[in-house]
């Protein structure tokens, strides 16, 4: 005798997508990343994923969290991708934000340090022997 198949039973339909939030209400909108950056108009600072950001001094009490937080953070260099993924901002953002603390003089912008711009190891190594000689 040869085994039977069980029936299949219809499935319930799934559940409708929860609601849509309003702009406002969105963690991630437009209106919420502009009133992080509070730039109004006027150009950014030239900035690329790979510029680092190093702070001047400590946050003033009156910077937004945001601000501090770069702050705090850049207190050794760290790029600005780095600083987008730790703040969970997306670059435009970050780029608004950190063009606020350059104008501010609370931060520095430096370009990244290229690998082969730096001596050579072997050739660091010869002078210190050199040096340890005399």
């Amino acid at each position: 005798m040869t085994p039977r198949r069980k029936r299949r039973l219809p499935q319930e339909a799934p559940s409708p997508p929860p609601a849509v939030p309003d702009a406002g209400e969105e963690e991630g909108s437009p209106e919420r990343l502009y009133a992080v950056t509070g730039l109004h108009e006027g150009g950014r600072a030239q900035l690329d994923l790979v510029t680092l950001i190093v702070a001047r001094s400590a946050p003033p009490p009156t910077s937004a969290p945001e601000q501090a937080a770069v702050l705090r953070l850049c207190s050794s260099p760290l790029s600005v991708a780095e600083l987008s993924a730790y703040l969970d901002l997306p670059f435009s953002a970050m780029t608004a934000l950190l063009t606020e603390l350059i104008g501010a003089d609370l931060v520095q912008a430096r370009a990244p340090i290229v690998r082969q711009a730096l001596p050579d190891r072997t050739l660091l190594e010869a002078v210190m022997h050199g040096l340890q000689r005399l």
